[in-house]
């Protein structure tokens, strides 16, 4: 018998309200977390710090940013997801504004933690929101267009700060930019969020019928045995997968953080033009993260498509440095693919995380991937700062140094051999199951 919830999908609301929504709320909050590279150069002259030290308050975020990450998932899905974001938004916005009001750098590290505590929670609820308002053959779209919140808000971030700083320090870049989880992200979650399509009442009666049914289905089709950390702890693909990304968020927080430090250095410009150029890059990776994604689709080798990536990120990120100051737009053009590549590797690694392991453990597995990988954005910028302290400020040491980790993360992706026979596998099994 035909599948019943097979037929086209029908209604938008959730595609035009919820997932716009999901992307304003993450670019603000990813804005709050990656600012502090504007604030650097400020941060080390006021609070008498050096390189090393203003990396370490950029990256202790994500030391703060891993208690959250489970159980941010678990109240999500047995409590509230909008209530649990709409909760940490407040609490986020607050740590944002204290950011700028510290008067010295242990109270600055103590900030920056705790912002990072009250934002880990909001990605992985944000994912179990969306696999409630999203049927599995839509979830992987849904997700992809998700996930460019961070090059979009990179994009707003650059020229925004750049532009703040103009007639502002950057104590004050924290306070304007912490302001917007109050003014604007807590409003419009509270309006248009809804944890069930059942709770709101901009869906209409189609397409909540077509959400409700398919998703009715797909667990009456699941497979009965529980997913948990203990299967995923065992599982030697899962660790590789955690090598891997832990790497890559190294070279990518290491370069994202530091990014405008070093494009000022190399246009030696004042920071409205460095926000504005800093801003370049990000759309390359929004080209690069649809692109590749696309190819690794045709092709289903997934783990060739991140190594691809990995290797135009390490290669162009040296190369930037090495032409310098004198060519200061092929310099930006390097970085700009550097940062594509950096980025793109995002489609074709979560592909491979939810195929390369059996269904049962994937949910669990992936959120150990996430928790104990984003470690990575701690050791990046903290890494990116000593280097240039022993470097006497030269940026060359540090982009062989995250170069090499973005290269090594390729490599080591290579040995997780993923098809995409096995994604296509996973994907008709539930709607074999259903037709049977």
């Amino acid at each position: 018998m035909q599948n019943s919830t097979a037929s086209a999908p029908v209604g938008r609301a959730r595609w035009a309200r919820l997932i716009p929504v999901a992307i304003i709320v993450y670019i603000i909050s990813f804005m709050d977390r990656t600012n502090i590279g504007f604030g650097f150069g400020g941060i080390q002259k006021d609070l008498g710090v050096g390189a090393a030290a203003a990396g370490l308050a950029g990256g202790i975020f994500f030391i703060g940013y891993l208690f959250l990450q489970i159980p941010g998932g678990h109240l999500a899905e047995h409590w509230s997801a909008k209530k649990f974001v709409g909760i940490m938004i407040i609490i986020w916005g607050i740590f944002a504004v204290l950011t700028g009001l510290v008067q010295s750098y242990w109270q600055l590290l103590a900030v920056r933690f705790l912002l990072g505590v009250s934002e880990g929670g909001i990605w992985p609820a944000i994912l179990v929101l969306i696999s409630h308002w999203f049927p599995a053959r839509e979830r992987a779209r849904a997700y992809g267009f998700w996930i460019m919140n961070i090059a979009i808000a990179s994009i707003i971030t650059a020229p925004l700060s750049g532009w703040i700083l103009t007639f502002a320090d950057w104590r004050w870049l924290f306070i304007i930019e912490g302001a917007f989880p109050f003014i604007i992200a807590a409003p419009l979650w509270w309006w248009l969020a809804a944890d069930w399509p059942s709770e709101a009442s901009w869906v209409s009666e189609e397409e909540r019928n077509y959400i409700e049914s398919a998703l009715a289905e797909e667990r009456r089709n699941a497979p009965q045995q529980v997913s948990g950390y203990k299967q995923a702890l065992r599982s030697g693909v899962v660790w590789q997968l955690v090598l891997v990304y832990f790497l890559i968020q190294i070279g990518f927080y290491g370069l994202n953080l530091w990014l405008p430090t070093v494009v000022k250095e190399l246009s030696q410009r004042g920071y409205g033009t460095v926000g504005l150029l800093t801003a370049i890059p990000y759309i390359v990776a929004m080209i690069g993260l649809w692109l590749n994604g696309w190819a690794a689709d045709k092709t289903g080798r997934y783990s060739l498509h991140v190594f691809i990536a990995m290797l135009i990120a390490a290669v162009t990120l040296v190369a930037s440095v090495a032409v310098g100051k004198g060519a200061i737009g092929v310099s930006i053009a390097l970085l700009s693919l550097a940062m594509g590549g950096a980025l793109a590797y995002d489609g074709p690694f979560w592909a491979s995380a939810s195929a390369a392991m059996p269904a049962a453990v994937a949910g669990g597995a992936m959120g150990l991937i996430n928790a104990l990988g984003n470690l990575g954005g701690f050791v990046g910028p903290y890494l990116g700062g000593y280097l240039q302290d022993q470097s006497g400020g030269s940026f060359v040491s540090t982009a062989s140094v995250l170069a090499g980790a973005l290269l090594l993360a390729g490599i080591v992706m290579l040995t997780v051999k993923v098809r995409r026979q096995q994604v296509e596998a996973r994907a008709k099994a539930p709607q074999e199951a259903g037709s049977s």
